[in-house]
């Protein structure tokens, strides 16, 4: 037995029907139904006057006397003939279903003379009634429900619904259907929906929880016949998502279309994510959700699909100005719709290759520019790294505020930062990228580098390793770097072990352990010759010999290092003859079989003067010591004299004598006579002489560059040759791009090199051509 809807009201506007107008239980359907009436009437119309328990018991009472007796036949429309308990729940469905036709009936006859507001609040106020009292009178016919209208749709009829169904059914019958206008228009009801819903777009106050009412009641009139508490949306998209839908787009039409034409396109994206953000939040306050999908396609469709081309067009002005706001603002609107970032991407990747061609160009030397020595100006490889890491800063953050970090935009911003690396007025060659990023981390990781402290200089490292990702050439980096490395190593120039060891850690996460075998490797020779240079002394020591020489040697592998000996003669100078003996005797017995050489050109020196009032100590190269030692005995010697005291080459005598001249340490006399400066002075007590000569560094680039073609020669071979022991047959053309792929890492391959690779592979008879004239 269900519970009663509400507590007896003290009102004097209802008197309850007492017990004795209770019918009997054998009372037909007429008498019954009239006392049935009134509580139906009250319960669905009065019900806020309050009902007693006693009250709703006898009426529960009354129904269930009704549907319990023994029935004549009748000719109902519900199971004709049949009797019993059956047919009289039958004639008191359809009785029901009558009184709620009527009553509606009555209502819509009472909202005929209504208009927009007034009707909504009309509708709304009745539909609270109504579905209210619908509630009370379904529990008031529960045993209806559970005896007759459940073996009545066991037995298939479809038109058979539980009480609170049927009220739906006939409110939907009976009021609903006939707010449509005549002539087939939109519903009444509807247009006062969206009137409203437009009052609201244009700026006005409205009852958002008014409409929710209606709009809600949309949706409980969706009845799906299969099953009652499944969510049918038909009527609710009949009557109102379609007509909602369409008077959107052509608001937002002719809204976008005059606010463009008068403001600036910055004020109509604004303008914009204001409207979509206001339709999203519209859906949560009193639209269902499955309109959401639906109008964030169509207001995305009007607002920005409409006008892509204006966006399209003002992003490029927006990039110049770095107005970051609205190039996110921009951003976020495009990204709604299919391919609305695809011109934004390119755009985007082509602006950032031209603000970082032109950043190189700024720090380019003027021509003719010469320095305050006189020499001819060169790029600062510090001033061009860091306008690339500049512009890749810059853009970065870009991408990964206004842009959101999109894959698209990461894509274009590295292939810009590919192409103005690898392409700028800097680039005259391929190789000029490379060398000059090997520049810059030469001067970090110098001991000369005294503006870093050790975390900066890690900062420093990580973002050299920026702009390495870029270049194309990664080989010629390598050669460059391991020259410049075993320069820092033999002249004991690095700022810190640990910092090297950092880098070459970076080089291997990025480009794998044989892209830095040899750096590492060159490492471990340094510590072996600590080691090796240990033992020496400690043998001198054991001998007793004393030697004024403070001798240092750094044993190297051949393999590892990039460096080779002059093509210079060179007369070991007397002062050093009897350590150079001892120590290559020591060698041949530590280790029997090693040819050892004497790099003399890259090895240092110290050399302390007594001429002098003033002790200085010259630093030297070997060549500069070699020569100067030749002073010993004379003050004045002939060019001559020097050349055949030392057997060094004139080509490399001449710049070294040049340099110490240039410092005063000699005087020249006529054409090929040199004099030691007797008065010599110099405000530092250390006086570096060991200067680089220009025409030796030029030849060192030549060298790592040809090193570098040899390399690649090299690479080329074996990458065909490990392709084709897996293929053993390929296409002339396949080979060729599987060959291109695969190098493409390591530097930019160039097909004619790939195509002499592989001449010279068949000429060593490693390939053939088949019968078939494309396979290899």
């Amino acid at each position: 037995m269900s519970s009663s809807p509400a507590a007896a009201s003290s009102s004097s506007n209802w008197v309850e029907p007492t017990k004795e107008a209770k019918p009997p239980k054998d009372a037909d359907l007429k008498e019954a139904w009239a006392f049935l009436k009134v509580g139906v009437e009250h319960i669905m119309t009065r019900l806020h006057l309050g009902m007693s328990y006693s009250y709703y018991i006898l009426l529960y009472t009354a129904i269930y006397d009704f549907c319990t007796q023994p029935g004549k036949p009748s000719m109902n429309a519900f199971s004709p003939t049949r009797g019993g308990a059956s047919l009289q729940g039958a004639d008191l469905y359809r009785s029901l279903h009558t009184w709620l036709s009527d009553h509606c009936k009555d209502l819509r006859e009472e909202s005929s003379k209504l208009s927009d507001l007034e009707l909504l609040k009309f509708y709304a106020r009745q539909w609270d009634r109504y579905t209210t009292g619908a509630t009370y009178v379904n529990k008031l016919f529960n045993y209806l429900n559970k005896h007759w209208v459940r073996r009545e749709k066991d037995e298939g009829r479809k038109e058979v619904y539980s009480v609170y169904t049927l009220a739906l059914v006939a409110w939907k019958q009976n009021f609903f259907r006939y707010f449509t206008v005549t002539g087939g228009g939109m519903s009444r009801l509807t247009q006062a929906v969206l009137r409203q819903i437009e009052q609201q777009r244009n700026g006005e106050d409205i009852d958002s929880g008014l409409l929710k009412k209606v709009i809600d009641s949309y949706v409980s009139l969706g009845l799906d016949e299969a099953d009652v508490q499944r969510q049918n949306l038909d009527v609710y998209k009949e009557f109102f998502q379609a007509p909602f839908l369409a008077t959107t787009e052509q608001y937002y039409r002719a809204e976008s279309s005059a606010f463009v034409s008068s403001n600036s396109v910055s004020d109509y994206m604004k303008k914009a994510e204001d409207r979509l953000q206001e339709e999203a939040d519209r859906v949560n306050l009193y639209l269902h959700d499955d309109t959401r999908a639906d109008l964030k396609a169509k207001c995305e469709a009007v607002l920005i699909s409409e006008h892509n081309t204006l966006l399209w067009e003002e992003f490029q002005s927006l990039l110049d100005a770095d107005r970051v706001d609205d190039l996110g603002r921009m951003y976020g609107l495009l990204s709604r719709i299919f391919g609305g970032l695809d011109p934004l991407r390119e755009k985007f990747g082509e602006h950032v290759k031209r603000v970082g061609q032109a950043a190189v160009q700024k720090v380019m030397p003027a021509p003719g520019a010469v320095s305050e020595t006189g020499k001819a100006e060169t790029l600062d490889p510090k001033a061009y790294i860091e306008a690339l890491l500049e512009v890749h800063t810059k853009y970065t953050e870009v991408v990964e505020g206004p842009f959101r970090a999109e894959m698209g935009f990461n894509k274009s911003l590295d292939q810009a930062c590919r192409d103005f690396c690898n392409t700028n007025a800097a680039c005259t060659t391929s190789t000029r990228s490379p060398e000059l990023l090997a520049s810059y981390c030469d001067q970090l990781l110098r001991k000369s580098n005294k503006d870093l402290d050790a975390e900066s200089l890690e900062a420093a490292l990580n973002q050299a390793m920026i702009i390495f990702k870029f270049i194309d050439d990664k080989d010629v980096f390598q050669k460059f770097y391991q020259k410049k490395l075993a320069q820092r190593l033999v002249g004991s120039l690095s700022a810190s072990d640990d910092s090297e060891s950092s880098m070459i850690t970076k080089l291997k996460e990025l480009s794998g352990f044989d892209y830095t075998n040899k750096l590492s490797r060159m490492f471990t020779d340094v510590n072996l010759s600590r080691d090796l240079a240990e033992r020496f002394k400690e043998k001198e020591r054991q001998q007793g010999i004393s030697n004024d020489i403070d001798f240092q040697p750094l044993v190297l592998g051949t393999n590892f290092w990039p460096l080779a000996p002059q093509q210079t003669d060179f007369s070991i100078p007397r002062e050093i003859q009897s350590t150079y003996d001892r120590f290559t005797s020591f060698h041949n017995e530590v280790h029997q079989g090693r040819k050892l050489t004497w790099l003399w050109h890259v090895s240092k020196n110290e050399l302390r003067t007594t001429y002098l009032p003033q002790k200085y100590i010259f630093m030297t190269s070997s060549y500069q010591m070699a020569i100067l030692t030749q002073f010993n005995e004379n003050d004045s010697l002939t060019f001559r004299d020097i050349l055949s005291g030392t057997k060094i080459s004139d080509s490399i005598l001449k710049p070294q004598l040049a340099l110490l001249v240039k410092a005063k340490v000699l005087l020249q006399s006529g054409e090929d006579t040199y004099d030691l400066n007797l008065n010599f002075k110099s405000k530092k007590i250390r006086v570096q002489l060991n200067q680089a000569v220009r025409s030796e560094q030029k030849a060192e680039q030549k060298e790592v560059l040809a090193a570098v073609d040899e390399d690649r020669k090299f690479i080329y071979q074996a990458t065909i040759v490990r392709l084709m022991k897996g293929r053993k047959t390929m296409q002339h053309q396949a080979l060729m791009q599987e060959v291109t792929a695969q190098i493409s890492s390591k530097f930019t391959p160039k097909i004619p090199e790939i195509k002499k690779a592989i001449d010279y592979l068949i000429d060593k008879e490693y390939l053939e051509r088949s019968a078939e004239s494309n396979n290899t």
